[in-house]
């Protein structure tokens, strides 16, 4: 089962062996705290009255927003708690990455930028290569036209996620390209929880706790203090 409520779109998926069997998302805003519950029991209801057993539950991580991923965390230990899973945690950035990773034209070259929009010109990023290493960890980044620059002058590189519209117009070396309507949603995590569960990449569930957008705003206030 997987869990996706790191922005304003709550959703969730169940998927075997690399398909997706059921998908449920709503994009209508931040109201995860009402639909998620009952997409999850959409989700239970659909495996059990197929025998699908579920393995373990992935929940993205973040970054993303405290609330979304508050209430996607409790919910996953919830079920896990309840009924014996183990849990996987994904980093949002790169569940952000698969459906750019699977699109036909992407040089070999290609870097991937995904980003989450903050406040004014800043978003919270990473860049990874084809395999989704990490070529700049995740960071909150002030973006004006030299941002990035190190890497665009080499090869291209793809900027995409809910923060990506506004660099659009700052953003102009050629070797900038942007792709629209690309979400981070359940129903792209199973490649990465399917890696994860079969590298026995599990949570503690007592401890786990998502990686919330404003412990990067305590690090950015900090620096700049410095």
């Amino acid at each position: 089962m997987h869990i996706e409520t790191s922005t304003d779109v709550c959703s969730v998926a169940l998927s075997e062996d690399g398909a997706v069997l059921f998908s449920k998302e709503d994009s209508n805003g931040p109201q995860h705290a009402v639909t998620l519950g009952v997409y999850i029991d959409e989700v239970l209801s659909m495996a059990d009255s197929h025998a699908k057993r579920i393995d373990a539950v992935a929940v993205s991580c973040g970054p993303g927003s405290y609330t979304g991923l508050r209430i996607g965390a409790s919910m996953a230990k919830g079920i896990c708690y309840g009924r014996s899973l183990p849990l996987i945690a994904l980093p949002t950035l790169k569940v952000l990455s698969v459906p750019v990773l699977l699109m036909d034209e992407l040089p070999e070259d290609a870097l991937l930028c995904p980003m989450i929009d903050a406040r004014r010109m800043e978003v919270y990023s990473a860049i990874y290569d084809r395999a989704l290493n990490a070529v700049k960890e995740v960071s909150a980044d002030i973006i004006d036209e030299n941002s990035y620059a190190e890497y665009l002058e080499k090869q291209p590189v793809y900027f995409f996620g809910n923060g990506a519209d506004k660099c659009k117009k700052v953003l102009t070396h050629p070797n900038a390209r942007f792709v629209d309507n690309i979400k981070p949603l359940a129903n792209w995590m199973f490649p990465l929880a399917d890696r994860a569960f079969y590298n026995n990449e599990f949570q503690d569930v007592a401890y786990f706790e998502p990686f919330y957008l404003k412990e990067f705003v305590a690090t950015v206030a900090k620096n700049k203090v410095l």
